[in-house]
């Protein structure tokens, strides 16, 4: 999809490049075709692109959200977030 986006970018950077440089040209002219050729349309299509991802991002942090009020996570954890065991192990007796 990147390539794609840098591709597209890259031919409406040529097209302004064209449009400043030429002698009916203008700055400006440039500007507004990089805005409304380049810019304005990519900026909606990688928004719409990403849509199923931002929705799938929202689902996972309400899972998450659902199973941490549904199970607390205890007060002693180590660092993986699993409870802690026996904080010393028991002693054995000898035969």
């Amino acid at each position: 999809m990147w390539i794609v986006v840098i591709a597209w970018m890259y031919v409406v950077l040529m097209m302004s490049l064209a449009e400043a440089t030429s002698p009916q040209g203008s700055w400006l002219g440039a500007t507004i075709t990089f805005i409304f050729y380049g810019v304005a349309p990519l900026s909606l299509v990688m928004y719409l692109l990403g849509t199923p991802a931002r929705r799938r991002a929202l689902r996972r942090a309400e899972v998450v959200e659902v199973a941490e009020q549904n199970h607390p996570p205890s007060a002693q954890t180590d660092a993986g977030g699993l409870p802690a065991g026996d904080a010393v192990a028991p002693e054995r007796k000898e035969p």
